[in-house]
């Protein structure tokens, strides 16, 4: 099955996100081999170079690491990938409360809305 990605942002980009994605979220656990470029890139319906490009940006920021013969595995820094997921949390709270702030939303009326949510049904029946 191919991945969802758009024309709007390069390619690699969406992929080496998909990835940190599956990474923090444990489909490529710690310490696990990592699926081939062209398994990947057959995944993603994408050029096994466009893979190859969203591979190597992950070895560079210490997610993966390649073994010579034998491929790539996922980190085993448990902290590294701990810090990922936290920095791509803050990147998304900080993409809303721009989005919210472009509505006119102050910052207490944000809080109520988000504490609301949390509190409804919506959200518990998600989790």
């Amino acid at each position: 099955m191919a991945w969802k990605l758009d024309n709007d942002r390069p390619i690699y980009i969406q992929i080496l996100e998909e990835l940190e994605r599956r990474i923090i979220v444990g489909i490529y656990p710690s310490g696990d081999k990592m699926p081939s470029v062209r398994e990947l890139a057959a995944q993603a319906s994408v050029n096994p170079n466009t893979m190859q490009r969203a591979m190597s940006e992950l070895e560079t920021k210490g997610l993966v690491t390649t073994m010579r013969t034998s491929g790539r595995t996922v980190t085993n820094d448990s902290l590294m990938i701990a810090k990922k997921r936290e920095e791509l949390a803050n990147r998304q709270i900080r993409s809303f409360l721009d989005t919210m702030k472009q509505y006119g939303f102050q910052r207490e009326e944000i809080m109520n809305l988000i504490n609301s949510c949390l509190k409804g049904d919506e959200y518990e029946s998600h989790y």
